[in-house]
């Protein structure tokens, strides 16, 4: 660990996510990689991050929000970039004109990105999306030839770049949606093509179909949170199993120790009250930092070289530890999560305390924790 002199500090491995997106791109060695960025790279840091996949051969990126994608754009990455999440009166414009190719799911979006680009006088690169049983974004498969129709017959404004879906349950091993969907995708993909549409790309793969389901591979998967080094899903196997490393070490410096009497209360509510006399150690980070409320009392953190878990309530700033007779000292390192390699917790061990999954724990992590990026490459604008 890089000992900053700092409150709280989420330390981000630049040289485990490169590692993370060599392997991935292995498991999937006919497919090109895209790199997803969205919220910040799942709290990492989108530009950095998306550096350093690029640099390991990614050759798209992606995010949710155009938002996302336009400031990718301002900071110099003028590849390939995909954004999917979008609202009526969205930002096609400025979209188009930065090249950016924007997923369409219904009738409302293309009307709204071919004026657009006919506005602009470019034509709009565009991505269909089909939902094939997420039941979220995507055009049903009802509504399908009359997107793909609409799309094919504005050539001035549109150019179909790609046709794409989401699994629903791909962390679910064997589950019989998975299957299902990949038919409905192959019966939308074989309409649209039919019909005259030469999409660049043709994607379905999340993380977890990418670890785990060659056939579904196509021309492009869409890695997130295993590129972070984070498994989609204990079911499927932990970081390890698959090659990756997590990226992420969030850890805090000890603000206070101190004796208290048997029989003290410790928080908000008292939830926990001390059983003897003992240390009590506070840790400054909390839930305005992303640290999860619901882990009060389980949270797990490595201080003095033991776990110890979150005493009483998570507050807005801070929490306490009880460090029972142990010597540790304002200023020592409390460990949160990170890779364990060093006995620490993980991620996925933070999700367990809150009853979440790792995603969340990681992309949760606030503003307020300054991100310190170590093993960048030699050379780099950032080293």
């Amino acid at each position: 660990m890089t000992h900053t002199p700092m409150r709280a500090r989420a330390e981000i491995d630049l040289a485990a996510l490169r590692a993370n997106v060599r392997a991935l791109r292995a498991r999937a060695a006919g497919a090109q990689l895209m790199a997803v960025v969205k919220s910040d790279a799942y709290g990492h840091g989108a530009v950095r991050c998306a550096r350093a996949a690029l640099d390991a051969g990614a050759t798209w990126l992606g995010t949710a929000t155009p938002d996302e994608a336009l400031a990718l754009r301002a900071a110099g990455f003028d590849g390939p970039l995909m954004c999917w999440l979008w609202t009526p009166g969205g930002p096609w414009r400025e979209a188009v004109e930065a090249g950016i190719d924007v997923s369409v799911s219904g009738m409302w979006a293309l009307e709204e990105v071919t004026a657009a680009a006919r506005a602009a006088g470019r034509v709009a690169r565009v991505q269909l999306k089909a939902d094939t049983g997420l039941g979220r974004n995507g055009c049903q498969p009802a509504d399908w030839p009359e997107l793909v129709r609409r799309a094919l017959e504005a050539p001035d404004a549109v150019r179909v770049t790609g046709l794409w879906s989401h699994f629903a349950c791909a962390d679910e091993p064997g589950h019989p949606s998975i299957d299902a969907q990949l038919a409905v995708f192959h019966e939308m993909v074989e309409h649209a093509e039919k019909a005259g549409a030469e999409p660049e790309v043709r994607h379905i793969a999340n993380s977890p179909a990418t670890l785990t389901l060659p056939a579904t591979h196509f021309d492009l998967v869409r890695t997130g949170i295993a590129m972070y080094g984070v498994s989609p899903s204990p079911e499927l196997g932990t970081p390890a199993d698959f090659g990756l490393r997590p990226v992420m070490t969030l850890a805090a410096s000890v603000a206070l120790v101190k004796r208290v009497p048997p029989g003290h209360g410790v928080s908000y509510g008292h939830h926990y009250v001390t059983p003897a006399e003992t240390n009590l150690g506070l840790i400054p980070v909390g839930y305005a930092d992303g640290v999860p409320r619901h882990a009060s009392g389980t949270g797990p953190v490595l201080v003095g070289g033991k776990w110890r878990r979150v005493a009483g309530r998570v507050a807005m700033d801070q929490f306490v530890v009880d460090l029972g007779a142990d010597a540790v000292e304002p200023g020592d390192e409390a460990v949160l999560f990170g890779p364990g390699d060093r006995g620490e917790p993980t991620a996925e061990d933070w999700a367990r305390a809150a009853d979440t999954i790792a995603y969340e724990i990681v992309t949760r992590i606030g503003s307020r924790v300054p991100r310190v990026y170590v093993d960048e490459e030699p050379g780099s604008p950032d080293s």
